[in-house]
């Protein structure tokens, strides 16, 4: 890597971080979710990007040497479908296979009488959600994998084994390509790890929006249950996918937890209780969240301030940039809000009066990250992304700019404070077999180090652990 390059690494990295810690930074940073987008810059399909990660990365490279970006994700384009095809899922239709190759994938929600979880499955999924997930959910989910009881097929052995080998090869293909983006382009990371709210976890992957309404009525008290047995499990992913320099904030998706999705005694009596411990037993490890408030959360702004001070960065989509500064800069970063319509279809003159009145509204301070309301797909225009970029640089600049001490970071760990709200019960979270249950099935004594034999059984255990977790809420 050339000096300069890395020179210009560090000078975007510092940039961000100071946003983040709601500072201000020499500018105002941007910060593009750009998914599809890439591809139609650099000229790829959505097919390609979706089908063929290194086209992903390959697009999102070109992107990072042709726009003064500061910092990315390193690629938006998540559903690699070689992990859900041979996995076999359902609920993805994929570009030049289920929908035009030019066109994003889809998710299929399945109907109510077809949801992945049935009505009166919430005690099994409460008294052991890793277990559910691979008897229950995973089969139901997939075309290829058999449910407990079922006869196991030469397609089932080969639908886990390539499906968990796919998601290893993908993981593994990120350190090299990041290591690219610092090398080559000089580009910090955006984001490093994921979470999603129990109860969205419950509407997107297992009951299905409709019956997990449904189910909020007739039988709350099992939705919160069952909230409160994903919590360890969400949290521990969470903890284990972070940052572990305590720089880049943790990916927080969230779907539809918010009025009008759900009414405001359902948000504040099963939702916000079950995702508040989390995001502060985070915080206490070191590590930040992004909120990324898909959709309109102005109903709940007051809720998210019970958080410690820069605990979140909060992403503005269909809300009220304004109410969203009076409600929160005080406390967290903001980012987001430029029309992701006006990026599709208006002119460069029209996103450049955008970002100068978020920049002059919400920017003043400091703790502002320019970026889109939403992910940018392909209908985001070259021109008006280079308009987005030119106008930040333009209007975006800090005269007295303040400076974050040494090491770099949003928050040190804070070891020892480990309060206990995020506990669980039944099989621990990151655990499919216990130690104990393997050691029982030993013929004799370990002959050797059984601290060995323990630590190895753990660690790949873990990782089955982990392979099924993700499934849910990543692929």
């Amino acid at each position: 890597m050339s000096q300069e390059m890395e020179a210009l690494y560090q000078a975007r990295l510092r940039r961000f971080v100071t946003a983040l810690n709601n500072k201000k930074p020499d500018r105002v940073p941007v910060r593009p979710f750009a998914a599809e987008f890439t591809g139609r810059h650099a000229g790829y399909t959505c097919q390609q990007l979706t089908q063929h990660y290194p086209d992903a990365f390959e697009a999102m490279i070109r992107c990072c040497k042709d726009y003064d970006w500061d910092a990315v994700p390193a690629s938006m384009v998540y559903v690699w479908t070689g992990i859900t095809d041979a996995a076999g899922v359902r609920y993805y239709g994929v570009p030049g296979l289920d929908v035009p190759p030019d066109r994003g994938f889809q998710y299929r929600e399945p109907p109510e009488e077809g949801a992945f979880m049935r009505e009166d499955e919430y005690d099994r999924l409460i008294d052991d959600p890793t277990a559910f997930l691979y008897e229950v959910w995973l089969p139901r989910a997939s075309r290829r994998i058999a449910s407990a009881g079922e006869p196991v097929t030469f397609r089932h052995n080969v639908a886990l084994v390539s499906a968990a080998m796919a998601m290893t090869q993908y993981f593994n293909a990120f350190g090299p390509h990041c290591a690219r983006l610092r090398s080559e382009c000089g580009m910090p990371g955006a984001i490093a790890g994921i979470f999603k709210a129990p109860l969205d976890i419950l509407g997107d992957k297992l009951r299905g929006y409709i019956g997990l309404t449904m189910d909020l009525f007739e039988r709350p008290e099992k939705v919160m249950k069952a909230c409160e047995a994903l919590m360890p499990h969400l949290h521990w992913v969470a903890a284990a996918t972070a940052d572990p320099a305590s720089q880049l904030p943790i990916g927080y998706w969230m779907h539809r937890g918010c009025v009008p999705f759900v009414r405001p005694e359902q948000f504040s009596n099963v939702y916000w209780p079950t995702v508040r411990p989390i995001i502060e037993e985070l915080w206490r490890g070191g590590h930040q969240t992004m909120f990324y408030a898909e959709g309109k959360w102005d109903a709940h702004l007051d809720a998210f301030r019970e958080l410690p001070d820069r605990s979140i960065v909060y992403h503005i989509d269909r809300g009220d940039p304004l109410l969203t500064h009076r409600k929160l800069h005080d406390k967290f970063a903001l980012s987001g809000g430029v029309n992701n319509v006006t990026l599709a279809i208006g002119t460069p003159e029209q996103v450049r009066q955008e970002v100068r009145t978020l920049i002059e509204t919400l920017g003043q301070d400091g703790g502002y990250i320019m970026d889109a309301s939403a992910i940018m797909q392909n209908d985001t225009a070259p021109e008006n992304m280079r308009a987005l970029v030119e106008a930040t640089h333009e209007f975006g600049g800090y005269d007295a700019p303040d400076v974050l001490p040494e090491p770099l970071a949003v928050r040190p760990a804070q070891l020892g404070t480990n309060s206990g709200s995020v506990s669980g019960h039944g099989r621990p979270p990151g655990v499919c077999v216990p130690w104990a249950e393997r050691r029982a099935e030993l013929e004799g004594p370990v002959q050797g180090s059984e601290e060995l034999a323990e630590r190895v059984w753990r660690a790949a255990d873990a990782g089955g652990a982990m392979f099924i977790w993700q499934m849910l809420l990543s692929f």
